[in-house]
């Protein structure tokens, strides 16, 4: 990895910052160092080498987050290299950067593709041991929540872009789901490819459907616990998607607030009234959401829960080991029993 970090050095002006890698998730898809010259000033350097993505979606990629930061979005902005680009294509060999030979296709050199990011303002509120600010009601962070999440979608309705990402079903489609689920989960496709049929009767006009982020969690945001203000980062999975997945994904990453909660009923009527519905309030402070998709969230949450669960055989395929059922039982409990607001208000 040095030479591809010395080559970064030079192309992004880093030559006097220090290297600190991100620990990454198994599976995870990037090499990610933070840049520090001094503790106020630091920024993010992302290394994707899996050669499952082109150029164009990279820049398609840094191109709306440039677009967001420049029109006033709360996001980590992508920081030009030298010669002006948002992203840089490297060749290297594929063992440098932890990758078979296999994972180029050819016993060649791997291409690699960087970028350089602002480093977003606070800190994970797992860093703080999801404990919100002092003197601040929770509600405060649903709301910020949602108001960043609307922002977002606000600008990519009027977004139009130079590049292209992909969009929903050129992925979530039986083909690609044949291919990465085993047969032995027979009951779990069935269930994906009805949903998917009712996500194609879905509306897809410019008020519902766009450039979303695809992974709004907190994760991927950094909390400034001075004022509550909230700055998102890795758009990595930006996708064309309905708005409604990344409230959606909200309600599924929410459920830590209220899991403690012995009884189901009181589960979900605290994630409908307190969490989502003030998530809802910052939300449409920024961006309008029809009452007909609003009415459709169960289902919304299930194109959440597909994806999670894609997702976690793409990780064990990389990885190369086969998926542990229990890592997706839940997820699947729901699907294939048609289990509403993915299980809260009952005990899975």
């Amino acid at each position: 990895m040095t030479n591809v970090l010395e080559k970064a050095k030079a192309i992004y002006d880093l030559e006097n910052y220090e290297f600190e890698q991100v620990g990454g998730h198994d599976g995870g898809r990037n090499l990610v160092y933070v840049c520090k010259q001094k503790e106020e000033k630091k920024c993010v350097l992302r290394i994707s080498a899996l050669g499952d993505r082109t150029m164009e979606e990279y820049e398609a990629e840094t191109e709306f987050v440039h677009y967001l930061a420049k029109n006033g979005a709360s996001v980590a902005d992508v920081i030009p290299s030298r010669s002006g680009k948002l992203v840089e294509r490297m060749q290297v060999k594929p063992s440098v950067i932890g990758l078979s030979e296999a994972a180029d296709g050819a016993e060649g050199d791997a291409e690699c593709f960087v970028s350089l990011f602002a480093y977003a303002k606070g800190i994970l509120l797992s860093e703080n041991g999801y404990h919100y600010r002092d003197g601040a009601p929770l509600s405060e962070l649903f709301y910020n929540m949602g108001k960043t999440i609307g922002a977002i979608h606000r600008l990519s309705k009027q977004y139009r872009p130079t590049h292209q990402r992909q969009h929903y079903f050129d992925k979530y489609n039986m083909e690609y789901v044949d291919k990465v689920i085993p047969d032995a989960y027979a009951e779990l496709k069935a269930a994906i490819a009805d949903r998917l049929e009712r996500f194609r009767t879905l509306p897809v006009d410019p008020e519902s459907y766009g450039l979303v982020h695809f992974d709004f969690s907190d994760g991927n945001y950094h909390v400034d616990f001075s004022d509550g203000a909230i700055t998102t980062f890795d758009f990595d999975n930006c996708i064309y998607c309905w708005y409604m997945f990344d409230l959606a994904h909200l309600w599924t990453h929410g459920v830590g607030w209220c899991q403690w909660m012995p009884d189901g009923e009181k589960r979900l009527a605290y994630m409908k009234e307190e969490y989502f519905a003030t998530i809802l309030e910052g939300y449409r402070s920024e961006a309008t959401v029809s009452e007909e998709l609003l009415e459709k969230l169960p289902l919304f949450i299930d194109m959440v829960l597909i994806e999670g669960i894609v997702d976690e055989f793409e990780c064990a395929a990389r990885e190369g080991e086969e998926l542990d059922p229990e890592d997706v039982e839940d997820y699947v409990k729901c699907l294939v029993e048609a289990i509403p607001y993915a299980g809260i208000g009952v005990d899975l």
